[in-house]
C-alpha cells in the first residue's frame, strides 16, 4: 500500500499528494531507534554500541530538521506533533498534502504514511453472552 517516489522513500497510497488539505503524517527514519539498531547489529555478528547508535539517532533528528529549513524557505505551513526516538524514530506532523513531494529526496526519511488512530475492540468473552 505504498508507492516508491522518486527517492528511496516510500509514502501511503493513502495520501492524496494532490490536494492541498493538512494531513496528519508519521515521517519514519531510516535509521533504527538505537536499542533495535543495537540489537540487529549484534544478529549480524556486528558491534554497536548503545551510545553510537543513540548518536545515529540524534544525528537522523539533525537532518531532518536542516530539511525543514527548505519547507520554511518556500513558505510551507507545517506543525511538527511528536518526536519518536523508542519504538520507532521519526516524527509525527501536519502539512499539507501537495507539500509532502519536498521532502522525498531526503536520504533520511524511509517511509510516509498516514497518522491516524487505530481502535481495535476488545475481545469477547464467551461467557460474557450467557
Amino acid at each position: 500500500m505504498e508507492k516508491k517516489m522518486h527517492s528511496s522513500a516510500k509514502v501511503d497510497l493513502s495520501i492524496d499528494l494532490s490536494s492541498n488539505q493538512l494531513v496528519s503524517i508519521i515521517i519514519e527514519f531510516k535509521t533504527k531507534p538505537a536499542k533495535i539498531a543495537v540489537l540487529e547489529a549484534k544478529a549480524k555478528g556486528l558491534t554497536l554500541t548503545l551510545e553510537e547508535a543513540k548518536r545515529q539517532v540524534e544525528q537522523s533528528h539533525q537532518s531532518f530538521r536542516k530539511l525543514l529549513s527548505l519547507l520554511d524557505d518556500n513558505k510551507v505551513p507545517y506543525r511538527i506533533k511528536h518526536t519518536y526516538k523508542a519504538a520507532l524514530n521519526g516524527v509525527s506532523m501536519e502539512m499539507p498534502a501537495n507539500e509532502i513531494n519536498r521532502l522525498l529526496g531526503s536520504s533520511v526519511i524511509s517511509k510516509i504514511y498516514p497518522d491516524k488512530q487505530i481502535q481495535l475492540d476488545p475481545p469477547i468473552n464467551p461467557s460474557d453472552n450467557v
